[in-house]
C-alpha cells in the first residue's frame, strides 16, 4: 500500500507553496488508495514554537485535508534519532566536530559565490587526545563519514538525478553542537519508521535526496519513491516564504473560502481549466501526474 505523507516546519505561517504540496502529495496517495500520513518537523525546538505547528494543521483540516494517524511531532522523538545516531557511531561513521560558525564562514569565505559550502573534514582526523582536550572547552557537533560515491534515483516528476555527498556536501552533520538534531537524520529515521514509500516535496529538496537515500542504505531502511514538485511564486514572481504574511493560510482564511483557494492552487498545477472553486473530492477524481508541469509556477492573482 502506497503511504504519503506532509511534513510541514513550523517556523512560520503555511503558505500557498506549503499548500501546493500538501494538496499534491494528498491526491497522489488518495488516488492510489493509499495511506496519507502528516508530520510536524518540529526537531528545531527554538525555531518551531508548538502553537505555530498546532495552528499548521488547524489551517491544514481547514483547507479540508484529512490524515490517517495523529500527526507525528519530531520534538518527541528526540530518543529516536539518537538510537541511529548511536548505530551509526558504532559503525565507526561518525566523530566529533569542533568547528565554530566563525571557523567555518573564514573557511568558505573563498567560496561564498556557491550555493553550499562544503565542509573539507577539518576534524575528521582529531586523535583522541586532541578530541579530549577540545572538549572541555566546547561541545561538539556529530558528523557522518560519508562515502565518495555517486547516488542516483529517477524523480517521479524531474526524472534522473544523481549526486555525490563527498563532492556536493561534505562530511554531514547529523547532531548540532547545541544538541539539537539535524534535519538530515530525523526525516530518514522518520519516513523509515511511518513506512512511507512516496515523498512529495517542493524542488529545492532534490539535491538532499542522495543524502537521505544514503542515511537510509546505511541504516538498512528503504529508499521511498521520490516526486519533487515545481516551486509556487507569488504573482509577482517572488519565491513565497513564511515571512510573507499576506500569502499565509492563515491571512488568506479569512478573506478567502477554502474552495476558491484549492481552485486557484489546482489550476496553477494544471489539475483544473480555470481556478474556478473546488473540492479535494472533486480533484481526486481527475488526478494525474501527467497533468503536473516541472517548471516552477507562478500564481495567478489572488482571489
Amino acid at each position: 500500500m502506497t503511504t504519503g505523507r506532509f511534513a510541514p516546519t513550523p517556523s512560520g505561517g503555511l503558505h500557498l507553496g506549503n499548500a501546493l504540496c500538501c494538496l499534491l502529495a494528498w491526491l497522489s496517495a488518495r488516488k492510489q488508495n493509499g495511506r496519507f500520513l502528516m508530520r510536524v518537523e518540529d526537531v528545531d525546538v527554538p525555531r518551531c514554537p508548538r502553537k505555530a505547528g498546532e495552528q499548521a494543521l488547524n489551517d491544514l483540516r481547514w483547507l479540508g485535508f484529512d490524515w490517517d494517524e495523529e500527526a507525528l511531532w519530531q520534538s518527541e522523538r528526540t530518543g529516536c534519532y539518537q538510537s541511529a545516531l548511536d548505530r551509526l557511531s558504532a559503525m565507526n561513521l561518525t566523530y566529533p566536530c569542533f568547528c565554530t560558525r566563525a571557523e567555518l564562514h573564514r573557511e568558505a569565505a573563498p567560496n561564498l559565490g556557491e550555493r553550499r559550502f562544503i565542509y573539507p573534514g577539518t576534524c575528521g582526523s582529531l586523535k583522541p587526545a586532541e578530541i579530549a582536550v577540545l572538549s572541555l572547552a566546547r561541545s561538539p557537533a556529530i558528523r557522518l563519514r560519508v562515502p565518495d560515491e555517486e547516488i542516483a534515483f529517477e524523480d517521479g516528476l524531474q526524472g534522473s538525478f544523481s549526486g555525490n555527498l563527498r563532492r556536493d556536501w561534505g562530511d554531514l552533520i547529523l547532531r548540532r553542537s547545541d544538541g539539537l538534531f539535524a534535519y538530515q537524520l530525523a526525516v530518514v529515521v522518520d519516513d523509515g519508521a511511518s513506512g512511507v514509500t512516496e515523498v512529495v516535496r517542493g524542488r529545492d529538496l532534490l539535491d538532499s535526496t542522495p543524502v537521505q537515500m544514503c542515511l537510509q542504505q546505511i541504516l538498512g531502511l528503504p529508499s521511498p519513491a521520490y516526486i519533487h514538485i515545481p516551486l509556487l511564486l507569488a504573482p509577482d514572481g517572488r519565491r513565497l516564504a513564511k515571512r510573507d504574511h499576506d500569502l499565509d493560510l492563515s491571512a488568506l482564511s479569512r478573506r478567502c473560502q477554502p474552495g476558491a483557494l484549492l481552485g486557484l492552487l489546482a489550476y496553477s498545477a494544471g489539475l483544473q481549466d480555470s481556478p474556478a472553486s473546488t473540492t479535494l473530492n472533486s480533484l481526486l477524481r481527475d488526478f494525474s501526474w501527467d497533468r503536473v508541469p516541472r517548471g516552477d509556477i507562478r500564481l495567478p492573482a489572488l482571489p
